[in-house]
């Protein structure tokens, strides 16, 4: 029979067909590598997104030469207060409840208190000085590692906006987050495995949900994959085990040939050929990502140094999933994102309490993961980032929180060609307002896009006639900030 009749003949009624076939098609357990090596595809196998035989994920050309090849962030929902574990603030804790002598702008303005100081002690670490909280020991032993911002400011006040002014650029929902837009502009070296990777917490999704990690109005393609770090990393990856290897590659054969004749009749339904193309990656993770999540082949050595076998059981799991994202790194995964339920670091109440827990859940680990990474010569290729969206207010709110605060927040890097043991600008004397050499998010995002190769102002993709960009510099005169590359 012809092909394209036979084809035609499916095409109306090719869901009960699938639903008729045996092994359960739905299941999508895929094995198609072995059917790509056959087609003569190899590991940068073609993609059923693009017309030709070019994959959109596909390596590409950086504009400049990269100081890192990949990134892993993770990121801290709902704005760490800065003055408690990162920018000590001695003129605070000497006012402590006192009226704080400017203006403020103040988010829930009817639970304003007095000035609220630290009620942790910091001091100085490694040869470089650099000052951290004592809830922070292990981050504090990397300070040579570390590349701290402490004048870090945002345009948003609210968790949502500050998120994806943050992830994406811009307040509106709906644009490109800049792991999609650091995808879209290197590709990936790896076709079986997913190019961008969120790690989720088992406890549910982070606020703001998967539009942390969309790829917005740029090729679906290039969206993060959600990850698991208990039970089955992604649904429906295993192969029943009633079916015989052959007939499944035969189904799987089959299943293809349909998906190509139905996405010619769709030639431009970008969302149609991301799914076709992640069914391809599927077929590939079947073997690729069981074996790079199987953390069973890590040395108990190692397995101790992320806190894996911490008795606190949300430390046990964020060490889970930090040794994940080196083990994803180490395999060629572009993007990695580590993710919190909810917004924790959101202390409107007992702050000082909720900081500990905070910090013995996230400290060991992430310093560990700067560790490992340094031991197996990757740091320098990785850009490691530990960041909120905003920061906190020096007054309380209520008895012993604190409200939000756009106008200053800390983060840290560490790898990527950022400048080791440096300290990069300065809040006032209450931590409130960033004063000294100012890094605005936009600055930070032509900075990240820079240290992975990318021109911020080249990278555009046109949209509602007119290219446009993770930073938009018409609009945001997003600067490079090359103070902090070594």
């Amino acid at each position: 029979m012809n092909f394209c009749m036979w084809t035609d003949r499916f095409a109306t009624n090719r869901r009960a067909f699938l639903r008729a076939s045996a092994g359960s098609l739905g299941s999508l357990a895929l094995t198609h590598l072995m059917a790509a090596e056959a087609r003569g595809l190899g590991s940068s196998g073609g993609s059923l997104g693009l017309s030709g035989d070019a994959s959109p994920l596909s390596p590409k050309s950086p504009h400049f030469r990269p100081r890192a090849k990949s990134v892993i962030c993770l990121f801290q929902h709902g704005g760490p207060s800065q003055m408690d574990l990162f920018d000590p603030k001695p003129e605070l804790n000497q006012r402590d409840g006192q009226d704080h002598p400017g203006e403020l702008e103040i988010h829930f303005d009817k639970q304003a208190g007095k000035l609220l100081k630290s009620p942790y002690g910091f001091r100085r670490h490694g040869a470089c000085g650099m000052e951290f909280s004592e809830l922070l020991p292990h981050t504090s032993a990397l300070a040579d590692e570390l590349t701290m911002i402490r004048s870090m400011k945002t345009d948003s006040v609210d968790h949502e906006s500050a998120l994806r002014l943050f992830h994406s650029g811009k307040f509106q929902a709906g644009r490109p987050t800049w792991g999609a837009w650091a995808l879209y502009g290197l590709g990936t070296e790896r076709q079986d495995l997913p190019a961008y990777v969120v790690l989720s917490d088992p406890g549910g999704l982070p606020v703001d949900g998967i539009r942390n990690w969309t790829s917005g109005w740029l090729p679906a393609v290039y969206q993060g994959t959600q990850i698991r770090s208990e039970g089955a990393p992604v649904y429906n990856l295993a192969t029943p085990q009633e079916i015989p290897v052959t007939a499944r590659n035969n189904q799987l054969q089959f299943l293809e040939s349909l998906n190509r004749a139905h996405l010619e009749r769709h030639a431009n339904h970008g969302e149609l050929a991301a799914r076709i193309s992640n069914f391809e990656i599927a077929a590939q993770m079947q073997t690729s990502v069981t074996e790079v999540l199987d953390l069973s082949s890590e040395s108990e050595s190692t397995r101790k140094l992320y806190g894996m076998d911490h008795a606190n059981k949300s430390t046990s799991n964020y060490a889970k999933r930090c040794l994940m994202a080196r083990r994803l790194v180490e395999r060629g995964v572009r993007f990695v994102q580590v993710y919190l339920s909810g917004q924790p670091w959101d202390t409107h109440d007992k702050n000082a309490e909720r900081l500990r827990d905070l910090c013995q859940m996230t400290d060991q680990p992430s310093a560990a993961l700067v560790q490992d990474l340094k031991q197996r010569g990757m740091l320098e290729d990785t850009i490691v980032l530990w960041t909120g969206e905003f920061g906190r207010l020096p007054v309380s709110q209520g008895k012993d929180g604190r409200d939000h605060n756009r106008h200053a927040f800390s983060l840290w890097m560490a790898g990527g060609g950022f400048r080791k043991g440096y300290v990069h600008g300065a809040t006032d004397d209450f931590g409130y307002r960033s004063v000294t050499d100012v890094v605005r998010v936009y600055d930070f995002h032509a900075t990240l896009l820079r240290a992975l190769g990318l021109d911020h102002e080249r990278l555009t993709y046109p949209h509602e006639g007119r290219p446009d960009s993770l930073t938009d510099v018409t609009v945001t005169r997003a600067n490079v900030v090359n103070e902090l590359f070594a």
